[in-house]
């Protein structure tokens, strides 16, 4: 059985790129040697540190992505984003940490990654957040690369098309971690991934990459059956071996006192769906719209929650079906998600 000829594995799964260490080159490794198709997780890195693990992946396997976040400068409304420091501010007393109230906006390395991938290219790259105006995506085709899209509804679908991009990730509401909604002011719509697989399916044949509310091999027949070339697996892989995922995140996956996801801006000022706990609470109605501003002055808080295992203040990123993650080596969990591929003719896909 194999996936779209674009991936080449012989599974139809996709290893998901998380941000900021679940991600590791390990688990790149092992969900390769297990038959599914990795990312690496380009965002929040530098462009020399992404590079290293690029080449230290590829003395493994030459199949492999990286995801890249695009890049949204914007400005910040300064009055708004002071006050929300300060809202929080007692929450990193408590941690001892101290905020800085100044907003930070960068472009996360954006130019000299895609330099280092067109000068050391790899099969396939990935966009999150939008679509770029630089002609990146050009860029990385020209020395081979495919570029993947991520969208969450058939209007982003269709501008990503029309940007010439090679495949699409279709991302459902259900997804853990940052939603790649274009429009980060937007509100996401509640659509389900089958149906919005369906949908954009009818408005093209490219491979599409079905990701959020993965929760078992079931979902990703269902996923395969509706038209996906391919299922990308992300929070099912936080409680792998090989991931990165912290201690404190991985114990909150299976704490009974966590018993829901919520979307929230709350920790980096873009959507992103986590465990719901007091930090989602308190500033649900609080959070703005400001990412990466957001997301930097968060960050020492959530590096602190995390070291002392607080899983009340931490962003515990995590789709709806986290409950079915495995305490199981990478490979072991690509292996019984590929029953799901099975009950499928390959006419399905």
């Amino acid at each position: 059985m194999r996936s779209d000829p674009l991936l080449q594995t012989p599974v139809p799964l996709v290893a998901a790129p998380m941000a900021g260490g679940p991600t590791t080159v390990a688990l790149a490794r092992a969900t390769a040697a297990a038959g599914a198709f990795p990312f690496l997780a380009g965002g929040y890195q530098t462009a020399d540190a992404l590079m290293a693990q690029v080449a230290e992946l590829r003395e493994s396997t030459p199949r492999f992505g990286v995801n890249l976040f695009v890049p949204q400068p914007e400005p910040t409304n300064i009055p708004e984003f002071r006050a929300y420091a300060m809202a929080i501010q007692p929450e990193a007393t408590a941690l001892g940490v101290t905020l800085d109230p100044r907003p930070r906006v960068d472009t996360d390395d954006w130019d000299a990654k895609i330099a280092g991938l067109v000068a050391s290219p790899v099969p396939v790259v990935s966009l999150t957040f939008g679509l770029p105006v630089d002609g990146a995506i050009s860029a990385l085709q020209q020395v081979g690369t495919q570029v993947y899209a991520t969208v969450t509804s058939a209007a982003e679908a269709n501008l990503a098309l029309g940007a010439g991009v090679d495949g699409l990730v279709v991302q459902g509401a259900a997804a853990g971690g940052h939603s790649a909604i274009h429009d980060q002011h937007a509100a996401l719509m509640p659509s389900a991934t089958d149906e919005l697989v369906a949908e954009i399916r009818r408005i093209t044949d490219c491979p599409l990459i079905a990701a959020g509310g993965v929760d078992g091999p079931s979902a990703v027949s269902a996923l395969l059956s509706r038209g996906a070339s391919a299922v990308a697996v992300g929070t099912l892989l936080l409680r792998a071996h090989e991931a990165g995922t912290s201690p404190a995140h991985r114990s909150a996956l299976t704490d009974p006192r966590f018993t829901q996801t919520v979307l929230t801006r709350a920790f980096t000022g873009r959507l992103a769906r986590a465990l719901d706990n007091d930090f989602t609470a308190h500033f649900a109605d609080l959070a703005i719209e400001s990412y990466p501003a957001v997301h930097h002055l968060t960050r020492p808080l959530r590096t602190a929650a995390s070291r002392q295992g607080d899983t009340e203040r931490l962003h515990l990123w995590a789709g709806t079906g986290y409950r079915a993650a495995r305490d199981e080596p990478a490979s072991e969990i690509i292996s019984w998600l590929a029953t799901g591929c099975h009950s499928l003719p390959t006419a399905s896909r």
